[in-house]
């Protein structure tokens, strides 16, 4: 398997086949990684694949202490006569009803750090940066790929049976495969700065994951971006009439200060930037033995911060579905399922970025794009402490049930083929908070989609066990042999 790109979609990809087994080959054309923050959500949704990683505690150690709801005031010092704004992420409170973690203000440049130190802790992942996708060809077997060392400009060819394009915006293997990208580069453009300074003292206990001033007009946005006194504060420029050197540090200096309130605000600039608005789809997500993830496959704004969350969730579902048919637990069909079910999200997420109002939502517009109608989370007793539901998935299939599980159990054991198959039996109560009743049982996704739901049970378990991990496979049909034990989960 050969991955380009070692930004979220790459390095969740990645980690996902490296997790199963599946050797991997990820190149990247940078020699170290950003050490810029850019973005800085992590969504519920991102938290619990992180979480399923072990990688929650680790993350959060480069987090920021913030309530994820958006504060608007005229400048941070008068935040006291502010007002909050929904940003379409849960509160701590509300994670608590529908989630074992909850959303981060996490820098990605220190989010990706995390994924490739993980990633390297696989036998079957390979990493090497510096080396860059030139060119994509198709071939009966697989794919050619042509990659540059950045360092002696040497060139040479690879071979795998998949390529996962996770090279970014400007994508070089979607241009070679002439993939078009439809949606409107809107005519918005930023000047950011990253900072240091000491607006924690500004703000005491109002805590939050962005912040929008008025001061100076037209106004601007000051990010956390990680613990401490780092900082990003963006703001709209037009390159039509200005110059981006005419924002000398300086003078950036002086707007943040302004936005601050803070007249002697001791401010050290590290970086000045600037970017435009683009809210763009690909016309589609796979060509052949190639898939395009993250901005490769879609660009969005900075409105709603959705950009990572989508390319992260991306490189994860394709990754653990490709694992699934190289391993042969599933046919080629199941990468179908990568594109059907990934584009609505995209879509949502484009069609949202590209709003002028996009960064201002309601918790429940937006959940449901984000957690994608997983198994609910329940909190149940275990040897090491309480676990969730959501912990309890594995890299195969799930089989939850209530405590009347001897025939599901039983018809577990006797199914022959497939994905491993773990059966999880619940208390009542737990089982109850999944919509089982008796003998109900619900069969789950590694990603938590439910994939079978038998709230009452079932005439025949073992037929239905059956035909639901047929379609969860992609429609193979599996078998039933009463003497074949289960597979090891």
């Amino acid at each position: 398997m050969l991955i380009a790109g070692a930004g979220p979609a790459g390095l969740a990809a990645a980690v996902a086949l490296a997790r199963h087994g599946v050797p991997t080959l990820l190149v990247e054309r940078r020699r170290t990684l950003s050490g810029l923050p850019r973005a800085t959500v992590l969504s519920t949704g991102s938290m619990e694949l992180l979480r399923a990683w072990g990688l929650e505690a680790e993350i959060l150690a480069g987090a920021a202490d913030v309530e994820w709801v958006g504060w608007e005031s005229a400048t941070l010092a008068a935040a006291a006569d502010g007002s909050p704004f929904p940003v379409g992420l849960p509160t701590r409170e509300q994670s608590a009803a529908v989630s074992p973690t909850a959303p981060a203000c996490v820098p990605q440049d220190h989010l990706e750090p995390v994924l490739l130190r993980h990633l390297r802790t696989f036998p079957a992942a390979s990493v090497e940066l510096g080396v860059e996708l030139i060119g994509v060809q198709q071939a009966a077997d697989g794919v050619r790929a042509t990659v540059r060392d950045a360092g002696t400009g040497r060139t040479r060819t690879l071979r795998a049976r998949h390529l996962i394009a996770a090279d970014g915006a400007h994508s070089r293997a979607r241009a070679a495969l002439g993939i078009a990208m439809r949606g409107p580069e809107l005519p918005e453009h930023a000047v950011t700065a990253l900072f240091h300074a000491p607006l924690w003292d500004v703000l005491g206990t109002r805590r939050h994951g962005i912040y929008s001033v008025t001061r100076p007009v037209p106004g601007g946005t000051f990010l956390p971006a990680g613990p401490g006194d780092r900082w990003l504060y963006g703001m709209r420029w037009d390159p039509a009439t200005e110059r981006l050197e005419d924002y000398t540090p300086d003078r950036l200096a002086t707007l943040i200060r302004l936005g601050a309130g803070v007249e002697e605000l001791r401010v050290r600039i590290t970086r000045v930037g600037a970017f435009s608005f683009a809210a763009q789809l690909a016309d589609t997500f796979r060509r052949g033995d190639v898939f395009l993830a993250g901005d490769a496959a879609h660009r969005v704004t900075p409105r709603g911060g959705t950009g990572l969350n989508t390319a992260l969730r991306d490189g994860a579902d394709l990754g653990w579905k490709l694992a699934w048919v190289l391993r042969g637990w599933a046919p080629p069909a199941l990468l179908d399922s990568y594109e059907a079910e990934r584009r609505p999200v995209a879509e949502h997420n484009v069609a949202r970025s590209a709003d002028p109002n996009g960064s201002v939502r309601e918790v429940a517009e937006e959940l449901h794009a984000d957690l994608g109608g997983r198994v609910p989370h329940a909190w149940l007793p275990s040897p090491a402490g309480r676990v969730s539901t959501l912990d309890l998935l594995g890299p195969g299939l799930t089989l939850f049930t209530g405590p009347e599980a001897a025939a599901w159990e039983a018809a577990a054991v006797a199914v022959s083929a497939g994905p491993p198959l773990a059966v999880r039996r619940l208390a009542v109560m737990t089982a109850r908070a999944l919509g089982l009743r008796g003998a109900g049982a619900l069969l789950a996704r590694p990603d938590g989609a439910p994939a079978g739901w038998w709230p009452h049970g079932a005439a025949d378990p073992a037929a239905a066990l059956c035909g639901a991990i047929g379609a969860a496979v992609g429609g193979r049909e599996h078998g039933v042999a009463a003497a074949a034990g289960r597979r090891a989960a």
